[in-house]
C-alpha cells in the first residue's frame, strides 16, 4: 500500500469517527461523542504522519510529532495545538473519570474542532498527493 493510500485510509476513518460523534450528540450519548471526536482528529494526524512514513502506538507520540513537524512549523495553524489538547483531556476524562460529567457545549466545541481538523487535514493531504502526482 502506498503511503497515500494509508493517508485516505485513516482520513476515512476520521471521518468515519466525525460522523459517529455527531449521531452520539443528536442521541444525547455526550461522553461517547467526546470520544468519537477525539478519535477523529487522532486519526486525522496519523493520516498526515502517513504521508512522511511515520507513526506512533502512542497517542501521546503522534501528538508529539503532529505538534513539532506540522504545527510548530505552520504547516497548520498554531491554535490546533490546543484544540488537540483539550480533546485529549475530554476523552480521557469521558473514558475514565468515573464522575466526568459530560456537558453539551463541550461536547459541541469537541466536534466542532475534530471537523475544523479534519478539514484541514483533508485539504493538506489533498496538497500533498496532488504534488506527489505532479513529480
Amino acid at each position: 500500500m502506498e503511503h497515500k493510500d494509508l493517508a485516505y485510509y485513516r482520513l476515512e476513518r476520521a471521518k468515519e469517527d466525525l460522523n459517529l460523534a455527531t449521531q452520539a450528540l443528536n442521541r444525547k450519548e455526550l461522553k461517547l461523542a467526546n470520544n468519537r471526536a477525539y478519535y477523529s482528529i487522532f486519526h486525522s494526524m496519523r493520516s498526515v504522519l502517513a504521508l512522511d512514513h511515520k507513526d506512533f502506538k502512542k497517542h501521546s507520540a503522534v501528538i508529539a510529532y503532529f505538534n513539532q513537524h506540522y504545527v510548530k512549523i505552520k504547516l497548520f495553524p498554531s491554535n490546533i495545538h490546543e484544540l488537540i489538547s483539550k480533546a485529549s483531556l475530554v476523552r480521557n476524562a469521558s473514558d475514565y473519570d468515573d464522575f466526568y460529567i459530560a456537558v453539551l457545549n463541550e461536547t459541541i466545541e469537541q466536534i466542532e474542532s475534530a471537523k475544523l481538523i479534519f478539514d484541514l487535514v483533508e485539504a493538506y493531504i489533498n496538497n500533498q498527493t496532488q504534488n506527489f502526482s505532479e513529480r
